[in-house]
Parts: C-alpha cells; structure tokens; sequence
C-alpha cells in the first residue's frame, strides 16, 4: 500500500491511497466466486457457469461490489498506517480500479493539534464560606410569605416539618452553605475554563462544532415545546437559535477537546466521564488562592 498525506489546513487531510497486487486481484476472485454461485446465465445451472461467462454478464456488477467491500478496508489501513485521530467520515474522490490496482483520495478531519501550555497549578481564586444570620432570616421571611401566615415560632417550624424553631433555621443554613458550595465549585470550575481556554489556541473542527450545534438546537426546540410554542413558530426561530447557540458549541467543543489532551497526557481514559475526572485532576493540583 502506498499513502501520501496532504495537509490541507489545521484539521482537514487529503490522503492519496494506492493499494495492488494480491490484494485487488483476490477480491475480484472472490467476488466473482459470489457471482457465480448465484448467477443465473441462459443455458447453465445456477453454480455451474465458466467464470468467463460470469465475468462477461457480471462484470460491471462485480467491479462495483469490489469497490464497495475494499475501500473501506483500504481506507482503515491508511489511517492506522498515518495514525491518524480521524473524527468524521471521510469524502471519497478520485476512484480508479482496474483488476489489478485501487487508487482513490480520501478527505477527512481529524483531531487539532492542541499545544497546551501549564495545565497544573492554575491559579483559582476562593472565599471562605459562611452563612449571615439575615440571609437565614430571609429565608424564613420568604417561607412565611409562601404561606400567609402571621408568626414565625415552634408553630411554624412544625408545620414544616421539623419540632423546634431552631431546627429549621439549622436546616435551612446548611441548604443555603450547600447551595453557596455549589456555586463556588461551579465558579471555581469556570476559572480553570477560562484560564485553559485563554492559554490554547487550535483550529476547531467544522463537524464537530456542527454536531454540538445540532444537539444544542435539539434542546432548545425541546424547550421552547415545553414552553407552549408550536412547531411553526419554532421552526420560524431555528435560524436564530442557530446563530446564537454556535458561539457556545464552539466553546462546549473547545473545552472538550482540550481536556481531552490533558487525559491523553496524564494517562486518563477517553470515555464518558474523562471531562469529570480531568476536572477533578486540574482542582487538585491548581494553586487555591483565598479572597476577601
């Protein structure tokens, strides 16, 4: 097999593939043998044709099926011989065969190089968390306003649920902590995002962006028919929606395929849940800087 990669910009390769030989010649013999035991030529029996016979009646047929079966196989062998990280199904062109010779180009897009400068020990900023007496107050405030009711006392504790007043109110600094954690781990998570996605540049592929994209409209559509809408006036907004969800499929795509090299570089697994567990790695080893 012979193979020529052309670069063509940042993600996208043309691959000039040459195969000969054995390899063409008992493909058309095996296929042929198909033909044979099938075919049906006037004055034989189904199997019993002189294979000039079948090549004569099937022969177009044959050379399409040659192409069909050996150019995906030819085309998988280029790419682990280039090791290419392919991501997209390749545009074929340029198909010649002849019984004894294959030669066709293959397009396709592949994974950017990605050049990630420090991934460790990125600076993220924090505050100490704690929970003021009046925003507990205003929680209760507002469960009091949720129910029309006159006081806040033991009363009012138990029809919630809990014996005491101070009960609640315990609970309820633990739900409004939990819920600043939340956010903080959120914040804290976008900081290393942000700092990542500054610090590397890299051509996005085209199908992958158009692939988040469509999901993201998906879900937006999903959305909108949840909200009432019917589908003429949704259809109506796709092209808008397109327009303002690519920015985000771009950046949702980006973080992926960034931390998507950090895993290849730390030895992570690229499955389901790598995002999480790079994630993970990257707080562990960032430089936690505790703010005012």
């Amino acid at each position: 097999m012979k193979t020529e990669v052309k670069k063509i910009d940042g993600t996208k390769r043309e691959i000039s593939i040459e195969v000969s030989g054995d390899v063409v010649t008992n493909k058309f013999s095996e296929v042929l043998k198909k033909f044979a035991q099938e075919a049906k030529v006037p004055g034989f029996r189904p199997g019993h044709a002189p294979m000039d016979m079948i090549e004569k009646h099937y022969g177009p047929h044959a050379h399409e099926q040659v192409l069909k079966e050996l150019i995906p196989s030819v085309y998988n062998e280029a790419i682990n011989k280039e090791s290419l990280d392919v991501i997209e199904l390749p545009e074929i062109s340029e198909v010649k065969l002849d019984r004894t010779t294959l030669t066709f180009k293959a397009t396709i897009e592949i994974s950017p190089e990605i050049s990630l400068k420090n991934y460790k020990g990125l600076i993220v900023n924090y505050k100490k968390l704690t929970v003021a007496p009046d925003e507990i107050k205003h929680s209760i405030d507002s469960l009091k306003e949720a129910r029309k009711i006159d006081s806040i006392d033991d009363n009012f504790a138990k029809g919630l649920g809990y014996p005491v007043l101070s009960d609640l109110e315990k609970a309820l600094e633990s739900q409004i902590y939990l819920q600043k954690e939340n956010q903080q781990r959120q914040d804290v998570e976008n900081q290393i995002v942000e700092t990542l996605l500054k610090e590397t540049e890299f051509k996005v592929p085209h199908s992958l962006v158009n692939r988040q994209l469509q999901d993201l409209l998906r879900h937006a559509k999903v959305d909108l028919a949840m909200k009432g809408l019917s589908k003429e006036k949704i259809d109506e907004q796709e092209k808008e929606l397109t327009k303002n969800l690519e920015p985000e499929a771009k950046r949702q795509v980006r973080v992926y395929l960034i931390l998507a090299e950090i895993a290849k570089k730390e030895k992570f697994a690229i499955d389901d849940h790598m995002p999480h567990h790079v994630m993970e790695f990257l707080l562990r080893s960032a430089d936690w800087k505790e703010v005012s």
